[in-house]
């Protein structure tokens, strides 16, 4: 897309990305895992679209907060017990969709205990890529 305002050279497509993100949740179905929260692993993958190369000022009010990211992700995930992971990845794709100017949102959620010889993770992907 080239218009006068905006040639392709000074913009390009933006993804805000957070990964590793650790935490306790309550979440599953198991006996064990009703009794406590237990630790899971979030990565996201925010899309939001074109973008200037540079924000038109230097000013955290004018572009998607990540550390604003970062807590929602938590909140959405520790606000009560979820019996399915299916449940839980589609509720934060939801909420992160949410966010002004994103147009896709790609979410995996990792349980990092339920198995000794592996971890089992979920991840959805929504809207615009």
């Amino acid at each position: 897309m080239t218009t006068a305002a905006h040639p392709t050279h000074k913009i390009g497509r933006q993804v805000l990305t957070l990964t590793g993100l650790r935490f306790h949740a309550n979440l599953g179905i198991l006996d064990h895992e009703r009794q406590g929260p237990q630790p899971i692993e979030v990565d996201a993958e925010i899309n939001q679209g074109l973008q200037p190369l540079q924000p038109h000022d230097d000013d955290i009010r004018h572009v998607l907060d990540y550390r604003k990211v970062r807590q929602i992700i938590i909140d959405e995930c520790t606000a009560e017990h979820i019996n399915l992971l299916e449940t839980l990845v589609g509720k934060l794709a939801l909420r992160l969709m949410q966010l002004p100017g994103v147009i896709g949102v790609r979410v995996r959620i990792a349980k990092l205990e339920i198995f000794d010889d592996c971890e089992v993770a979920i991840r959805m992907e929504c809207g615009q890529w």
